[in-house]
């Protein structure tokens, strides 16, 4: 695969770099890093071969179809992705080259629509979303009960805070909502204070929010319910985001720093860590991290991989739903930014709902 070039934006940041380094780790030696600034990408990347800073421009689309020209694959890390959506992605058609977005949800999907040549283009391709709907399928099946818990306490950087603020109405999800007898069932869960949940290292609370990709995984399976929780280690970013959300959009940039700030303030007494776990009544899966951003560059590195072998058929997809589920976690759990992942079946225990 030396002979394939691979041409990456965002490749700076924690998500970009990590795949950068994991792709080279894998075999692929031409990858072009793009940015505004290709002396950062030079220091980055100073230990690595291959490596091609370059300039672009996401908002010129000129600039940003000569960073795509010639490349078999552009992989896109750079955000907020809502307000990126396809453009990058079209970039890519143009250039005749597949196309990995380490986000980019519904609304990426959607504005690009299904076709994509004769090539693939895949959405989501990170943690959340991502694994959170590929890791519960080596678990779960039609008729069960599932349960998704995520969360923790980790650093928030400034492009994933502007996408949480930006991630509201109903191409995102809803909160309180459950996947039961196959429909969404609005206002039917609470939040839990003060929980202990299985695989976390202390009480949590447990916000439930009904993601679309869960309502997916939840139509797919055919499971017969379907739950959602994110886990926060204090109310510092769930007050955060309720002071957010009720306020003038035109203040949104201040709203951002007060949630990287919420997140810096869960981790004076604790160290970091971000658990992901999915249970049935008899299965379990549980993934552990420090640092949910690198493993997102760990997971756009491998849905690279597998479009370049030419594992993904053509046409625009979820990560989720085109991942091999064993495959990858069998790679995750060989990665050094997972703790641990661990897969159980059966529990004892039964699903708390």
């Amino acid at each position: 695969m030396a002979d394939r070039l691979i041409a990456t934006l965002g490749g700076y940041g924690e998500v970009g770099a990590t795949a950068v380094r994991r792709l080279v780790e894998s075999g692929y030696d031409r990858i072009r890093v793009g940015g505004r600034n290709p002396d950062r990408g030079r220091a980055r990347f100073a230990d690595l071969h291959g490596i091609e800073p370059s300039y672009v421009d996401l908002s010129d689309r000129e600039s940003l179809d000569e960073f795509c020209a010639g490349a078999d694959l552009v992989l896109n890390c750079a955000g907020p992705s809502y307000r990126i959506l396809d453009v990058v992605a079209r970039a890519a058609l143009r250039a005749g080259a597949h196309y990995v977005d380490v986000a980019g949800d519904v609304p990426a999907r959607r504005a690009l629509g299904s076709t994509f040549g004769d090539r693939a283009a895949v959405f989501s391709a990170g943690l959340m979303p991502g694994l959170t709907g590929l890791l519960p399928r080596l678990i779960a099946g039609p008729g069960d009960r599932l349960e998704i818990n995520v969360g923790g306490a980790v650093r928030m950087t400034p492009a994933s805070a502007a996408d949480i603020l930006l991630a509201q109405g109903p191409d995102f999800g809803e909160s309180l909502a459950r996947w039961r007898g196959g429909a969404m069932v609005s206002r039917a869960l609470s939040p839990r204070r003060g929980i202990r949940l299985p695989g976390f290292p202390e009480p949590v609370d447990a916000m439930p929010f009904l993601p679309t990709e869960s309502v997916r995984l939840a139509a797919e399976l055919c499971v017969e319910e379907l739950s959602f929780y994110t886990a926060y280690a204090s109310e510092a970013i769930p007050t955060a985001l309720a002071m957010a959300w009720a306020d003038d959009p035109e203040y949104r940039d201040d709203h951002a720093e007060m949630l990287i700030q919420a997140a810096a303030s869960d981790l004076r007494e604790r160290d970091p860590y971000y658990i992901l776990t999915a249970r049935t009544e008899t299965s379990s899966v549980t993934l552990r991290t420090g640092d949910p951003y690198q493993l997102s560059g760990v997971v756009a590195a491998l849905t690279t991989d597998a479009a370049l072998r030419g594992k993904i058929s053509p046409g625009a997809h979820f990560a989720d739903s085109v991942l091999d589920p064993a495959e990858t976690a069998e790679a995750l759990r060989h990665d050094p930014l997972v703790h641990s992942l661990t897969l159980h079946a059966p529990i004892s225990s039964v699903v708390d709902h």
